[in-house]
């Protein structure tokens, strides 16, 4: 793989990860394999979060989208961090939230929404701000 490929890697991961806490999903392959982990890296992180078809705060709010509606809550969290990281406004992902119930359903938006609300709390950002 390119220096290229491995330099967008560790830029996009920075700037997804910064002040993350807990296991990332690299740390987790690389517990398992090493190798694997690094291809799995450049490949996600490297080749398609790295892409500038879509503006990062964009492509969160899609991650953001798919996985309430998956309702895989773990990861959720840590792609909401990684939506504001990336400048996402926390209304912005309450909304795109509650756009899921049409095509997830409300179980799905209610469990999305308690864990963007843990991901604010922690963040000092609940409650959310009313804007104009």
């Amino acid at each position: 793989m390119s220096n290229d490929v491995s330099k967008k890697t560790a830029e996009t991961a920075a700037l997804y990860f910064k002040g993350v806490s807990g296991e990332k999903p690299y740390e987790l392959w690389k517990s398992f394999d090493r190798n694997l982990a690094r291809d799995l890296s450049l490949f996600i992180t490297g080749q398609i979060y790295s892409r500038q078809v879509l503006p990062h705060p964009t492509r969160q709010l899609v991650a953001v989208a798919t996985l309430t509606v998956l309702e895989k809550t773990e990861e959720l969290d840590l792609h909401l961090r990684a939506a504001l990281n990336v400048g996402c406004k926390p209304r912005e992902l309450a909304e795109t939230i509650f756009q899921t119930a049409i095509y997830g359903g409300v179980p799905a938006m209610n469990q999305g929404l308690k864990t963007l609300r843990k991901v604010l709390e922690e963040n000092d950002l609940w409650p959310i701000a009313d804007e104009d």
